[in-house]
């Protein structure tokens, strides 16, 4: 959340200096071509950057798979959730809940494949988190 509203800002900068270098052209900037970009600019173009490298370190793809994991219960409590980056790295965590008990299981993710079997529910929330 913090990385986008940076990226936000960082692009609302730049286009404010790129405004304001396009109205001192407009009004007769420097003789013989457009001004250089201000070091201010390029910095921000490089924080820009940056920061869309990071973003795809990010857990942004998500789903889940609610099912009746025992045909004698219902409303469908047990789940699996699938939660990866842009390469496929995460992780799918799944809660089997019966009439007495609940068990929770996490299983890595490595470029949408996982080194554990995953179960059908498992594999359904890792295909729908895939883009």
């Amino acid at each position: 959340m913090v990385a986008v509203l940076a990226l936000v800002v960082a692009l609302a900068a730049l286009a404010i200096a790129v405004s304001a270098l396009r109205r001192g052209a407009s009004t007769g900037g420097v003789a013989g071509g457009p001004a250089p970009l201000p070091e201010d600019v390029q910095g921000l173009r490089q924080e820009v950057a940056a920061l869309r490298a990071e973003a795809g370190f990010a857990l942004k793809h998500l789903a889940v798979v609610r099912y009746d994991a025992f045909g004698d219960m219902g409303g469908h409590l047990s789940w699996s959730l699938a939660v990866l980056d842009d390469d496929g790295n995460g992780v799918v965590l799944t809660s089997i809940h019966g009439r007495s008990e609940a068990r929770t299981y996490a299983k890595s993710v490595s470029e949408w494949k996982s080194e554990q079997q995953l179960s059908p529910e498992e594999d359904e929330a890792l295909g729908a988190a895939r883009p």
